[in-house]
């Protein structure tokens, strides 16, 4: 076959423009630091990449979800924290008044602060934490508990509080009242990976309303309720019930409170470990995705090193082997 001028200068443009491309192909990936730059230049690493970009983000919400529980739970474990050190400052005052040598100035004195810890029971179980009541289950946004003034006795009583702060009947004959106050017994979850979900929160019916060891149901409200009222009363039998019956029930509404601080701090431990193991598996994800996408600097800087010197050599090759043209025999 005869091999003309033509085809070798189209044979050397051909190869010269596979030349170029490849160092244009190698320079992109140095400046961008990535093996791939569209999908065309490898489908199946695309796919992958996504996938893993997907994932990885996924992971980081899933982080950002347990920091904000594990900030949840300690908000509430400190208002629990007070919540325990208010029933224990009320049994201390119980205990004290079934002093014999105590007399009514006495009684109306360990009643009044009583009636000061009931005040102190309702703005922690308000306690609001990033915008939300954390005792008030589902509906985090109006406050659960407040107090009113028995205008009989003039003590302080807890009751349930609706959106529009007024108290809330809990006799069950009022249906929007007890659809409120199911939302004050809800529960939030979160899911913390692929697949599992957590409750988390404590709300304010698991403290104030609970069945005791004994099988019993414990009511925190009448039960302060009950112990201000025995304190006024002139009967020295109601006066007694300070010391027995409702001693025993605060020393169960202690009890119930420490465990559901138990249970808080089981959670807490959870959220610890789930949160190493989602970055655990984060900085899997990020080696693995690194390697399907990024280069090796040091072979690419090579390649590039050899690709530019096959251009050159090409370029002085093509000088000497292409014919000369009109134009060199005029200079």
């Amino acid at each position: 076959m005869r091999i003309t001028n033509k085809m070798m200068s189209n044979n050397y443009l051909r190869d010269m423009g596979k030349n170029l491309n490849n160092l244009n192909r190698l320079n992109g990936q140095l400046s961008s630091g990535k093996e791939i730059r569209k999908p065309s230049d490898d489908p199946f690493r695309v796919a992958r990449s996504m996938q893993l970009h997907t994932d990885v983000n996924t992971n980081v919400q899933y982080n950002d979800n347990i920091n904000d529980t594990i900030n949840w739970l300690d908000a509430t474990d400190t208002a629990l924290n007070q919540l325990t050190n208010v029933l224990q400052r009320t049994r201390e005052l119980m205990v004290s008044s079934g002093n014999a040598a105590y007399g009514p100035d006495e009684k109306k004195a360990i009643n009044d602060e009583i009636n000061q810890q009931v005040e102190q029971v309702a703005q922690i179980l308000n306690t609001n934490f990033d915008g939300r009541y954390i005792f008030g289950g589902t509906r985090g946004t109006a406050k659960p508990i407040g107090t009113t003034e028995n205008p009989l006795t003039n003590n302080s009583e807890l009751v349930y509080l609706g959106r529009d702060g007024s108290p809330l009947i809990t006799d069950g004959t009022d249906p929007n009242a007890n659809a409120e106050l199911n939302m004050i017994d809800g529960n939030l979850n979160v899911e913390i990976s692929q697949g599992v979900v957590v409750n988390y929160n404590v709300n304010a019916m698991q403290i104030l309303n609970f069945r005791g060891k004994d099988g019993k149901d414990q009511n925190f409200m009448d039960l302060m309720k009950d112990i201000t009222n025995n304190l006024q009363s002139t009967n020295p039998d109601d006066a007694s019930k300070v010391t027995k019956e409702n001693l025993t029930s605060m020393d169960a509404m202690i009890q119930n409170l420490m465990k559901v601080r138990g249970e808080v701090g089981a959670k807490q431990n959870r959220m610890e470990a789930a949160l190493q193991k989602n970055e655990s598996e984060n900085l899997n994800m990020k080696e693995i995705l690194s390697k399907t996408e990024d280069i090796d600097f040091t072979q690419k800087t090579m390649e590039y090193s050899m690709a530019e010197t096959v251009y050159t050599a090409a370029l002085q090759t093509s000088a000497k082997v292409l014919p000369q043209t009109l134009m060199d025999y005029i200079r």
